[in-house]
């Protein structure tokens, strides 16, 4: 699979396009978020990670994978970057708007889950992988098809966090699933990316007409 390494305001991101890559014809696209052990400029490292060495060894994989690198100490201090990369590769030539997807691992899995939040409108489905985020934001993802994935010995992030996202988006009336791997620990992600049916599940949805979103945390007495 071709790569090529590009960049949005210091932030350096990897594109890779599927093997029967054409110009000019639009492709299903997987946003990916790597964890805090990808940090940094050395874009190597991004390109050895286990997202792209595992999907690599795919005979058919056929979405164009966008990967931004973090430079800074997490994505939230660099989000608003991340946003205006989302909003750029929604027009780019090669994605098909209706088939966007977002997947990433430990604190690219709470990046996942904030930039879902952040952006519903724009995602067809999302898979964080052993992360967390503000449950109380959950009627957001109503519309937004979750798959999530965490390790059940997990001693970084508590399998509590995943657990919390997905029972709040499914009390608001929306569709998310959790899968437990009982034996892992914090490395929830490689068993997730050999696993071709998460990328049909992927595929499964199209991008669904975004309804008004629900934001049921702005009474200030509740919530400060």
């Amino acid at each position: 699979m071709q790569m090529e390494v590009l960049e949005l305001e210091e932030m350096r991101y990897i594109i890779r396009y599927p093997n029967d890559y054409k110009v000019g014809q639009k492709y299903p696209v997987i946003v990916f978020l790597h964890g805090a052990g990808t940090r940094g400029n050395d874009i190597e490292k991004l390109q050895n990670n286990p997202f792209f060495q595992i999907t690599e060894g795919y005979e058919d994989f056929p979405f164009v994978s966008v990967a931004p690198q973090c430079n800074e100490e997490t994505w939230f201090d660099m989000f608003e970057r991340l946003k205006r990369l989302m909003l750029q590769l929604a027009k780019a030539d090669f994605a098909d708007a209706e088939r966007i997807y977002l997947m990433g691992n430990s604190m690219g899995g709470y990046g996942t889950w904030q930039l879902a939040i952040s952006m519903p409108e724009l995602f067809a489905a999302v898979v964080p992988i052993c992360g967390g985020g503000m449950h109380w934001c959950a009627p957001r993802l109503k519309n937004v098809p979750v798959w999530a994935f965490h390790g059940g010995k997990d001693p970084v992030v508590c399998v509590d966090e995943s657990v919390k996202m997905v029972e709040a988006i499914n009390k608001n009336g929306g569709n998310a699933r959790l899968t437990i791997y009982p034996k892992n620990t914090h490395n929830a992600w490689d068993d997730t990316y050999k696993n071709k049916e998460v990328f049909a599940w992927l595929l499964s949805h199209t991008k669904q007409e975004a309804a008004k979103t629900e934001d049921k945390y702005n009474d200030a007495k509740i919530y400060g």
